[in-house]
């Protein structure tokens, strides 16, 4: 291989482009490859470190990994941009495969470092359930977890900020959609836990304020193991609509127990069920379902935080198909920076929660966020999409 270095002794003149093209060079990697950009340039003036525990491999994998991919491709486009008041956001996830003892193990690690500066989008119920007591006691701020469970909703854990509609948003709006057009015999079948009994009362309330009859309701167990036979019973109940309470393998063991003896019906899910990797597990029993979201369709670029998100998407190299979980975690991403910037220069914990229960009607191009109080979620958007043939969701 010829040799390409100047004779001994003999240094290359250094060639320096000019200022203002020195600028347009680093303006120019910025919009192309946003985490090469001006908050690489600024990262001596420090980061912000925030640290997330969640699943990105086990059984809700799908779910972890999209909502993760979200948060990155937003915070890369914002430390693209020059970070925050001059300092990059930092995100630290550890995987805990939606197992409680590894979530703990995360969150004793993060709490230990010094340099976290908030918990950021971990996720699951049971996991958010066994972190808040010594979470609420560090008074670190705890960012949008990912659950739509009351229990992370409470009056007095200030530094607690959730963003999601709850379950009982959810399901209030599959009741309230139920009765506007004029469905009557509905069934409700939910899961024997925490969960499940969350969005039956929330069903239940809904309807008795809107004095429809009395549900059919019926219960399935964690394991599934009585799946079919809850199938039977609301099958045979000449029912027009179900309301479908259920997580992971129970939603899939019923719904295709019930398709198997009775067609016809349109079941109702929340957004917990209507995961690309469900709805691909159930195949053609999937199509016409009609589920609940939490954020806007990730394909309707008529809203302009759609738009930013997919924007943001290609920019991070994203190969996965854009998912309401990875909007979700994009969202999330963007308001954590608007409030840290309202936090100001140098926030400290403190000033960046007062920042979060600032955030008054606060549109983020068709998103609101509306911050009260503790016990209630910044969101209350809900929407219903259907499934299309091709497994698509279309509103």
């Amino acid at each position: 291989m010829p040799d390409n270095h100047p004779p001994a002794g003999l240094a290359r003149p250094a060639i320096r482009p000019s200022p203002r093209l020195a600028r347009r060079q680093l303006l120019a990697a910025a919009v192309s490859l946003p985490w090469l950009g001006l908050g690489s340039a600024r990262a001596q003036e420090g980061a912000i470190r925030i640290a997330q525990s969640t699943a990105l491999t086990g059984p809700l994998g799908d779910l972890g990994s999209a909502m993760h991919q979200g948060a990155k491709a937003a915070f890369a486009g914002i430390n693209a941009r020059g970070g925050i008041h001059g300092k990059t956001i930092e995100l630290v996830t550890q995987d805990d495969t939606y197992d409680v003892p590894k979530a703990l193990a995360n969150m004793t690690q993060f709490l230990a470092d010094p340099g976290t500066f908030a918990l950021f989008n971990c996720m699951g119920t049971p996991m958010i359930d066994a972190m808040l007591p010594k979470v609420v006691d560090s008074g670190i701020p705890f960012f949008a977890p990912f659950t739509g469970a009351q229990l992370s909703r409470t009056k007095s854990a200030r530094n607690v900020f959730n963003i999601r509609a709850s379950y009982a948003d959810e399901a209030e709006k599959l009741v309230q959609h139920l009765s506007t057009i004029g469905i009557q015999r509905i069934g409700i079948v939910y899961q024997n836990n925490s969960f499940g009994k969350e969005v039956f009362t929330a069903a239940k309330q809904s309807m008795d304020r809107l004095k429809l009859p009395e549900a059919l309701t019926v219960t399935v167990e964690n394991n599934a193991s009585d799946a079919g036979t809850a199938a039977a019973k609301l099958a045979g109940g000449n029912l027009e609509a179900i309301v479908i309470g259920l997580a992971g393998k129970p939603t899939l063991e019923f719904v295709k127990a019930f398709r198997a003896i009775k067609r016809g019906v349109t079941l109702y899910a929340l957004s917990v069920m209507g995961t690309p990797a469900t709805v691909k597990a159930l195949g053609a029993d999937a199509t016409g379902m009609a589920i609940s979201q939490v954020v806007p369709l990730p394909s309707n670029a008529v809203m302009p935080v759609v738009r930013d998100f997919q924007a943001a998407w290609k920019a991070a190299g994203a190969t996965a198909e854009p998912s309401h979980l990875a909007l979700e975690g994009y969202i999330n991403a963007r308001v954590f920076a608007e409030a840290l910037q309202r936090a100001g220069r140098n926030a400290t914990r403190a000033a960046f929660i007062d920042a979060t229960w600032n955030l008054k009607k606060w549109d983020l191009g068709g998103f609101e966020i509306h911050a009260t109080t503790p016990d209630r979620n910044a969101s209350r958007f809900v929407e219903l999409t259907l499934v299309g043939r091709d497994g698509r969701f279309l509103r």
